[in-house]
């Protein structure tokens, strides 16, 4: 949990994935529509894949990927992201790091 904590607080947008996820991919671009740059962190590039994905099961995901933090608090995986998105409350959650 530490890993995923610290990754978390490090980066404004952190998005846990994995590289075969199609939704985790969705979400990325998404982002990156609304012009923000999101660190992804691969789970199945990572030698702690198991450990983080119960992390994530810990702290509230109810998958493992996409596991979306903004401002280092966690904001949920893909229906959590596009049901703000939709209401709009995305783009001010994302405000504060839209790339210049």
């Amino acid at each position: 949990m530490d890993k995923v904590q610290r990754m978390a607080s490090e980066h404004g947008v952190v998005i846990f994935s994995k590289s075969t996820c199609c939704l985790c991919y969705a979400v990325n671009i998404l982002f990156r529509d609304l012009g923000v740059d999101p660190y992804v962190h691969e789970l199945d590039h990572d030698s702690d894949e198991k450990d983080m994905e119960k992390a994530l099961m810990r702290m509230g995901c109810n998958v493992s990927v996409p596991a979306v933090f903004i401002g280092g608090k966690l904001v949920g995986s893909t229906n959590e992201v596009m049901s703000l998105h939709l209401k709009g409350s995305l783009i001010q959650l994302l405000k504060p790091y839209l790339s210049d």
